[in-house]
């Protein structure tokens, strides 16, 4: 069935907290954000279980979303300006393509990655979720879908969706830390969009943006450290992933797993890539899964026979976390050794339960990775240069260094029985 446009008027605006009034800049863009699909990212938020550290971040896949759009539609507006080609057609796909980038989110966003569905990202979901509405839209979606895919012939706009400078990073560093309130994180993303410009096919910055893009690069390091990968944070999405691991254990094993009945599949099967392109329903359920379910389920799972699941929901849902703790150097075989032994003695559990309270591990900070894509710097001469060659800043050469940092994470009951090695 052909898509057919509504005679209503849908050009809208938004009073985001962040940016103030954001105008739906085409009426497919409405009809997109009001399909169910993206409708469902209202129910997810934007910083899995972040607020439980920081309350104030509530905020949702669909605000960033929507923040995202309205950068690309500022930057199109600049790169016009300064006398680059982008058609309406053009304009209209990589608009598309931000909206949607983030539409095979899962519940908790980053924090059940790969967890509900092994071995599939949220990007090749969104790419799923976007063939589909691509077919239901009657094909108006397709130069976006190129654009997304990167086999568009103009690379620049795939930058504006999935790089280094792109508006999904722009919107995500200005809009947590004004919800989580780490100022931090606070960069200038209107002096970055003027500076953007084209070069050899590149989304590239004009030499005067350099001090902007020193500040952003600085503050998406800070802001790993203080809100994505805060200790407290990576507690909490431990307890969250051992919480839906246990499921799937009883799940698989026949044991009572009360859930959703659209809950329910992905705790009993192992499904891949290849079921999300052959099974429309299998997409279709996944897309009514939101952080609702897995709270609801959580609430019920607290009663549960298995005292591991009970256990861990309880502990979820009163803010009875792990102990953490990080250090540059991996932990010692004999002080792992110690801490899961008091484990078992403390919690009466048996060894075979020890992966759903003691955890070692590694996380990992890059800030700026110019082995997968650069920022280039446009000189007066004409001449680009990598932006951690064109800063003056030791640190912005320091930070295209990945940080990684050993945890371990266990109860707290034994915490005051541990000897330091």
């Amino acid at each position: 069935m052909k898509y057919k446009k509504d005679p209503a008027n849908k050009l809208k605006i938004f009073n985001d907290p962040v940016y103030g009034f954001i105008k739906i800049p085409n009426e497919l863009i409405f009809d997109l954000i009001e399909h169910p699909y993206f409708q469902r990212l209202r129910r997810i938020k934007q910083l899995g279980l972040t607020h439980l550290v920081y309350p104030g971040a509530l905020h949702t896949r669909f605000h960033h979303a929507i923040g995202a759009m309205h950068l690309t539609d500022q930057a199109i507006e600049v790169l016009r300006y300064k006398g680059f080609e982008i058609t309406d057609d053009e304009a209209l796909g990589v608009i598309i393509a931000v909206l949607l980038h983030d539409i095979g989110h899962g519940p908790f966003s980053h924090a059940l990655e790969r967890s509900i569905v092994e071995n599939i990202s949220h990007e090749t979901l969104s790419e799923r979720y976007m063939d589909k509405l691509n077919h239901e839209f009657s094909g108006e979606l397709q130069i976006g879908l190129d654009i997304f895919r990167n086999k568009y012939p103009k690379k620049f706009l795939h930058q504006m969706v999935a790089g280094q400078l792109d508006m999904d990073r722009l919107d995500y560093l200005n809009r947590d830390s004004y919800f989580t309130g780490v100022s931090e994180g606070v960069i200038s993303y209107d002096r970055i969009i003027k500076m953007l410009y084209i070069a050899n096919d590149n989304l590239v910055v004009e030499e005067k943006g350099i001090y902007s893009i020193e500040k952003f690069l600085v503050a998406r390091r800070l802001m790993y450290w203080q809100v994505y990968l805060h200790k407290t944070v990576i507690s909490a999405e431990k307890l969250l992933i051992n919480i839906l691991k246990r499921a799937k254990y009883l799940a698989l094993n026949d044991k009572d797993t009360t859930a959703p009945s659209y809950l329910l599949p992905f705790l009993k099967n192992s499904y891949d890539k290849q079921d999300f392109y052959s099974n429309s329903s299998l997409l279709d359920n996944f897309a009514r899964l939101d952080d609702f379910d897995f709270y609801t389920a959580f609430k019920t799972w607290t009663e549960s026979k298995d005292p591991v699941i009970s256990t861990l929901c309880n502990n979820l849902l009163n803010r009875h976390l792990y102990q953490i703790e990080l250090q540059t150097q991996p932990f010692s075989k004999s002080y792992i050794e110690q801490i899961k032994d008091l484990t078992i003695s403390t919690l009466k559990i048996k060894k075979s339960e020890l992966e759903y309270f003691v955890n070692v591990d590694i996380t990992e900070n890059h800030a700026y990775d110019n082995k997968i894509d650069n920022i280039f710097i446009l000189g007066k001469d004409g001449l680009l240069t990598d932006i951690a060659q064109a800063s003056d800043q030791l640190n912005i050469r320091v930070l295209s260094t990945p940080v990684k940092k050993h945890y371990i994470c266990y109860p707290k009951a034994i915490n005051s029985y541990i000897k330091k090695y």
